[in-house]
């Protein structure tokens, strides 16, 4: 699966605003769970919110992403993915919760490239928003989580750089084809 490539990261770092441009360029992409998950439930008065039901907001995210890759699988090219299974995985690390089984076995069998973007905090361009309820503080620890959670799943974490969409549009397939060129044939 290495052309289903991760941009990971807390709120608010500008993943979804690079993965937008790099889909204005004409590669695949997939939406971020949460947002999607938080718009729809909250249209019909459901439970599954993180501040009503936070087990159940996390099982929906985990069916979206496990839906969201089956989907990009089958797409040719690159495809850049909002967050992905292993997400799930940091999501219980920055909670302090044990990882559940079958959260592990997910990350397991729905394989990304080994190499995942992850964007750093950055608190100049961070706001908040309708969807987006957590504080900076938060968005912090979500970037350590998955700074943590990634590797524990068999991935590599890149770090973005703080620089514009365009230097970072650049920066990650460039990254992925040093990737390329150092692999053995």
């Amino acid at each position: 699966m290495d052309h289903l490539v991760v941009v990971t990261g807390g709120p608010g770092s500008g993943k979804t605003t690079l993965i937008d441009h790099l889909a204005g360029l004409g590669h695949g992409r997939t939406v971020e769970a949460g947002r999607a998950i938080i718009r729809d439930q909250r249209a019909i008065g459901g439970a599954g919110l993180s501040w009503r039901d936070e087990d159940l907001f996390v099982e929906l995210m985990l069916s979206w992403d496990m839906r969201s890759h089956r989907e990009a699988a089958d797409r040719e090219g690159l495809v850049f993915c909002d967050r992905g299974v292993p997400d799930m995985v940091g999501y219980f690390l920055q909670r302090g919760r044990r990882v559940p089984e079958h959260v592990r076995e997910a990350a397991r069998l729905f394989r990304y490239h080994h190499r995942v973007f992850l964007a750093p905090p950055w608190p100049e361009i961070y706001a908040g928003d309708t969807e987006r309820h957590q504080s900076p503080e938060e968005a912090e620890r979500t970037f350590t989580a998955m700074r943590e959670g990634y590797p524990s799943c068999g991935h590599e974490t890149v770090l973005l750089p703080r620089a514009s969409v365009i230097d970072r549009a650049r920066f990650v397939p460039e990254t992925l084809d040093r990737d390329a060129e150092s692999e053995p044939l």
